[in-house]
């Protein structure tokens, strides 16, 4: 190659196909934008794969792939987004996240200078995590083809306890705690698509939950199972744990925090907040005896200060979620049929 098809990477040049040729500009785009963006002892040897350190006989592996439109959206974009997901999934199961990697697949076009603010916001999110980027791979699509990027995340968690949590360990009588406000992510992102008009935008909620969960794990509480309600909203984590744990979960309306922006937006576009996604929530399933405690201790994190129980296990054993709502009536909150916000994630 000549040095004259050599291109920089200076803020106003642009993604090409050669990007993803795996010749020349491949690797001065890892050498100049992904190798400095993640700089970290693991991923500097740029072997074929990392060799880790740390790694215990019992740990938790996990991926995901993010396609959100648009890319920066009020509160975070794909790259931030793509840390938190990964590390809340390995957190929420009980694992302390300890590596990443980040699979980006790039449209020809996409601006060097986006193409930063997405290494540094992958950056940002995995120091507030405590997690290393420590290999990864790149390809370049045709124009058209892309959407500006999509990112694959997947993470190795470690766990420094013996407990376990899942579905099957819930009780009747045991209480279900929600760390904040719900909808804000689901909200942010329709909001910040030109072609629904908005002006005043919802911030997303998007946040890295594994400090707050190792709080939740270490405060002692008989903790049954946790998880992050993303895509499908509160309503539908709820229902694939009820249906997995054959308990009849009952949530209290007026209990569930929403905010009026949010809530004016859902009412706008005729959504539903518990079916919105959420990418800072989690769903923590305790004993009733432990719940006020672990409320206590959750508002001590930035990312639990607005906690508070939200439902009560049944006495039922048929996989149902009912809500009592704030007009004195009962429904079931079933699934979503079909998707109500495509690209959100």
């Amino acid at each position: 190659m000549t040095e004259e098809l050599i291109l920089n990477s200076s803020e106003e040049s642009f993604i090409t196909l050669a990007h993803g040729g795996g010749g020349t500009l491949t690797q001065q785009l890892i050498d100049d934008i992904f190798v400095p963006g993640f700089k970290n002892s693991y991923l500097e040897p740029l072997n074929d794969s990392a060799l880790l350190r740390g790694v215990s006989e019992r740990a938790a592996f996990t991926t995901d792939s993010f396609t959100v439109d648009p890319i920066f959206f009020p509160g975070g974009d794909i790259g931030y987004l793509a840390v938190c997901g990964t590390v809340n999934d390995l957190a929420v199961s009980g694992a302390v996240p300890k590596f990443l990697s980040i699979g980006m697949i790039i449209e020809e076009g996409l601006s060097f200078s986006d193409l930063k603010k997405i290494v540094s916001s992958v950056k940002k999110a995995a120091d507030e995590a405590g997690v290393k980027i420590v290999t990864g791979d790149t390809k370049v699509v045709e124009k058209g083809k892309g959407d500006g990027i999509f990112i694959n995340t997947s993470g190795i968690g470690i766990f420094n306890h013996n407990k376990t949590f899942i579905p099957a360990n819930i009780q009747r009588g045991d209480k279900i705690i929600v760390n904040r406000d719900i909808g804000c992510h689901g909200m942010a992102v329709i909001t910040a698509r030109k072609n629904y008009g908005f002006t005043n935008r919802v911030k997303s909620d998007v946040a890295p939950l594994n400090h707050l969960i190792e709080k939740i794990i270490e405060s002692g509480a008989a903790i049954r199972v946790m998880r992050d309600a993303t895509r499908g909203g509160l309503a539908t984590v709820l229902n694939e744990i009820a249906e997995a744990a054959h308990k009849t979960l009952i949530v209290e309306e007026k209990e569930i925090p929403v905010t009026e922006q949010v809530r004016g937006a859902c009412e706008i576009l005729g959504f539903d907040p518990v079916y919105v996604a959420n990418e800072g929530v989690a769903v923590i399933f305790t004993a009733p005896e432990d719940a006020d405690e672990l409320i206590s201790v959750m508002k001590r994190d930035k990312n639990g200060e607005n906690s508070r129980i939200i439902g009560t296990v049944g006495d039922e054993s048929d996989g149902m979620v009912v809500m009592n709502t704030t007009i004195g009536s009962s429904r079931v909150l079933d699934l979503l049929t079909g998707e109500m916000l495509p690209r959100i994630c």
